[in-house]
């Protein structure tokens, strides 16, 4: 669990700790977060290079708004420069 004191968020990242359910990551399974500026180039060049470039998103919305990094499972991380809400 992640979270920060006194914040009205967390998140809460599960596993099945027996193996009995694969990954199965679709175009729309998207974390996220909205940053209220642009990522830092230096620190997605570096997420870029081990997973092995950027992943377009499905939906050309995100492309637009941020930049979309999948992780080893196929998962992906949406940084979004816009603000929320």
């Amino acid at each position: 669990m992640l979270g920060w004191p006194g914040a009205s968020w967390h998140l809460e990242l599960v596993a099945d700790p027996e193996g009995q359910t694969p990954p199965a990551p679709t175009v729309e399974d998207l974390q996220v977060l909205y940053r209220g500026q642009p990522a830092d180039r230096g620190l997605t060049s570096a997420w870029w290079a081990r997973a092995g470039g950027s992943s377009p998103p499905a939906n050309p919305y995100w492309e637009r708004w941020g930049i979309t990094i999948a992780d080893p499972d196929g998962y992906r991380l949406v940084l979004s420069h816009r603000s929320w809400p």
